[in-house]
């Protein structure tokens, strides 16, 4: 068993075996305008263990300073310092390659314009600015005309950098188009495609870490194809919480370069010794539970806490699909309804 083919026990709760918590918000602190309950709490007593709290999210719209006080709001120690964007990411992106006071146009909101400025560039809005760049993150007032200049400039040779590539942004009336999709029209005009800065690309990671001086970082987060993966591609630790996009069954049937190193039901998961998962004549065990493979049905027995089930398939899902046959969605969601009953 090598590696990363089964979630990881820890002897220790994790806010002592981590220095830094690189947290994600939407779905891990917060869904929409509402805090998840015991989040806050959570955090509280985390960052009184030791552990360092940031906050690093692929929103590029708002400013560090007001997403701190969104987090406050709701009870979560949190300072504009300890907020990490992938503004911030594509702006430390652009100030690598160009000269200082170089123009750059801007298509994104104010979070956006203000980390291109602090790295000491100059936003622009025309592409008869002659802009160096064209740097393009969300904003719900992203206008026809504005994307049409920073097609103009793309075209005349500007470099084109995205601040991240999620295609859709959750919403109350379910998934709206996010900053991923709306790259594509600059994209598929020009043909020339962006540099991407948020998760899971290293850029946001990288300049968490720079923030944050981490030695030791944990990655928190609820999505295994931004928070996971990102945590893959630079060789971090992470942890996924169940409270937002990423139920049971998707963090059974997770990819290789999408498995987390620790599961939790949600942020309480920092403030607890992880029980390790154990392996015994194919059978893999956690807590109260065991789970195997039998022939191609996903096997799951025992009593216990439901995340300890939930890791115990991970581990033997997880070593079906080093071989050939893999776990299909339907033996995942069978062997789930154990836990609900």
């Amino acid at each position: 068993m090598t590696e990363g083919q089964r979630p990881r026990g820890s002897g220790e709760p994790l806010d002592t075996a981590y220095d830094v918590a690189l947290l994600d918000l939407d779905g891990v602190v917060y869904l929409g305008d509402t805090a998840i309950p015991g989040a806050a709490e959570a955090l509280r007593k985390a960052a009184a263990a030791g552990m360092r709290l940031a906050y690093v999210t692929n929103n590029a719209f708002r400013t560090p300073a007001a997403i701190a006080a969104l987090l406050t709001s709701f009870g979560t120690p949190a300072s504009p310092e300890d907020v990490v964007t992938s503004a911030q990411a594509a702006a430390r992106l652009l100030a690598e390659r160009l000269p200082a006071g170089a123009p750059v146009l801007v298509i994104g909101g104010s979070g956006l314009r203000m980390a291109v400025r602090e790295r000491g560039l100059r936003p622009v809005s025309t592409a008869a600015d002659q802009p160096r760049a064209v740097v393009q993150g969300y904003s719900p007032d992203i206008s026809y005309s504005l994307l049409a200049e920073g097609g103009l400039a793309v075209a005349a040779g500007a470099l084109f950098v995205a601040s991240n590539g999620d295609l859709t942004l959750p919403s109350r009336r379910g998934r709206q188009p996010g900053n991923g999709s709306l790259i594509q029209v600059i994209a598929t005009a020009t043909g020339a495609q962006p540099l991407v800065a948020g998760k899971p690309e290293p850029p946001l990671q990288r300049e968490s870490v720079l923030r944050t001086g981490a030695r030791h970082p944990l990655v928190v987060g609820d999505r295994l194809d931004t928070d996971i993966e990102g945590a893959h591609h630079v060789g971090t630790d992470s942890m996924l919480v169940l409270t937002g996009v990423t139920g049971p069954a998707e963090a059974v049937l997770a990819p290789p370069s999408q498995r987390p190193t620790d599961l939790a039901e949600d942020l309480s998961g920092l403030l607890e010794p992880h029980p390790d998962v154990t392996v015994h004549d194919g059978a893999f065990g956690c807590g109260g539970w065991t789970a195997r493979m039998g022939g191609n049905r996903l096997e799951l027995d025992g009593d216990g806490e439901r995340i300890d089930g939930v890791r115990a398939l991970c581990a033997a899902a997880w070593a079906a699909g080093e071989g050939d046959g893999g776990v299909s969605s339907e033996a995942a969601r069978d062997a789930l309804q154990r836990l609900e009953r």
